[in-house]
Order: structure tokens, then C-alpha cells, then sequence
């Protein structure tokens, strides 16, 4: 793996077993490397993998086979509290659907993922007030997500992804579930995010159209991880 490599698969494989059904590979000798500062795109259909990639990449899933590395260091060598350290500190999630705690304001979902963090209320705070501002949500900042927009959920939802200051981004659909005008509007944020802060992200997506203005586009091909040539 290259130094520069913030997050790296090598031959990577996950099967599925059910006892009434045969295994199902899923990931099978799939590799890839993302630096920081750079934005891949992972797209193929539904069922192609893309989700359990991510999930084995966070490291909410072990891989059957082969290494994830996060800034160098291998997964297998961690003990259970080192990977949910790794994943505290080091990777930030975004998803189709917000997930935002519905009693909380925008700005207290942003605090709560910086005070896990370990971070003081009063640096909470700050911060998470600094990234609603910087995501167009500074004067949304009280509001509680039940009066926000889907979009402006989605927006919250990143600053709370990225509050901890991680090195890697993973987001699985991250506009699906948005309009095409907000779904641009999101992007777009996201990418003056990306290119301001040094993230490696990697972010899987059915729109082709965002997936292209992205600095690599990869797909799945029969568990393997390929360049995209549609």
C-alpha cells in the first residue's frame, strides 16, 4: 500500500452463510486504495456489494479474507476497543437516511458526535457551530430535524459525519433518498467540504451524474472492485 493511501482494502473477501441457503460471496479478492483529498465514486445495482464494501471498509464488518487498513494500520492487528477507537476518531458515516436524533437540534446531533469524540461541551459547541455555517445551516442551527428539510437534514448529517475531524469519509447513497435540485445542492457542499478539509471519500451512488464529477468511478464486478467504463 502506498504511504499516501488513507484508506486501503487488499484481496479483501466477505461471504454470507445461511444454514437453508448456499454461502453467498459477495467480496472476493477486492482491492482499492483512496488517498486524502480524493473523491471515489462506487455505483453498480443493488445487490452488487457496494454496502457490505463500506461496511468492511468502516470496519462494522470483519472481512473472511485479506486486510483493510486505515491510514497504514491494519484492521487484524486491532483489539475490539482499538477498532471502535479507529472508528470513532478516524471515519466519519453519512447515509441515505439522516439518522438524527429527533430530540435534539441540529446543533446538539453535531455536538453529541464531537463530545463521544471526547471533546468538551464548550469545544462541542464551537465546532459544531463553525460546520453548520460552513454546510448553509448556521440561522437552522435550534431547529430540530422534524423542521428541516430533507436536504437540510442531509446537510446536518454530514457535519455530524465529518465534526470529529476523521481521515476517511464513507457515505452509501448519500442523495438517494433527495430531489435532483437538492440532491446537487448537497453534493456540491459535500465536495467544497471534501476538498477543504483533506478527506479520503468514498461515497457509493446510483446517480452516474454526480458519480463522474467525482475524481474516480468504480464499480463491482463479481465481488471485485474495478474501474467503472459505462
Amino acid at each position: 500500500m502506498s504511504d499516501a493511501a488513507a484508506l486501503a482494502l487488499q484481496k479483501v473477501g466477505r461471504t454470507y452463510r445461511q444454514a437453508a441457503a448456499p454461502p453467498l460471496e459477495v467480496l472476493r479478492d477486492a482491492s482499492l486504495e483512496i488517498r486524502r483529498s480524493e473523491l471515489v465514486a462506487l455505483v453498480g445495482p443493488s445487490g452488487a456489494g457496494k454496502s457490505t464494501l463500506l461496511h468492511v471498509a468502516g470496519l462494522l464488518e470483519p472481512p473472511d479474507a485479506g486486510a483493510v487498513l486505515i491510514g497504514g494500520k491494519a484492521r487484524s492487528k486491532m483489539s475490539d476497543d482499538e477498532l471502535t477507537a479507529l472508528r470513532r476518531e478516524k471515519i466519519g458515516f453519512v447515509y441515505q437516511f439522516h439518522h438524527l436524533l429527533p430530540e435534539f437540534s441540529a446543533l446538539e446531533n453535531v455536538m453529541l458526535s464531537r463530545m463521544i469524540g471526547g471533546r468538551s461541551r464548550r469545544d462541542a459547541e464551537a465546532a459544531a457551530g463553525d460546520l453548520l455555517e460552513r454546510v448553509g445551516l448556521k440561522d437552522r442551527a435550534g431547529h430540530r430535524p422534524a423542521r428541516l428539510s430533507g436536504g437540510e437534514q442531509q446537510r446536518v448529517a454530514i457535519a455530524r459525519a465529518i465534526a470529529n475531524e476523521p481521515d476517511v469519509l464513507l457515505a452509501d447513497e448519500p442523495t438517494g433518498n433527495l430531489d435532483p435540485h437538492t440532491a446537487e445542492t448537497v453534493f456540491t457542499m459535500l465536495l467544497e467540504l471534501v476538498r477543504a478539509s483533506g478527506l479520503a471519500v468514498l461515497v457509493a451512488t446510483h446517480n452516474l451524474d454526480l458519480a463522474r464529477r467525482m475524481d474516480r468511478v468504480l464499480t463491482l464486478d463479481e465481488g471485485q472492485v474495478v474501474a467503472y467504463r459505462g
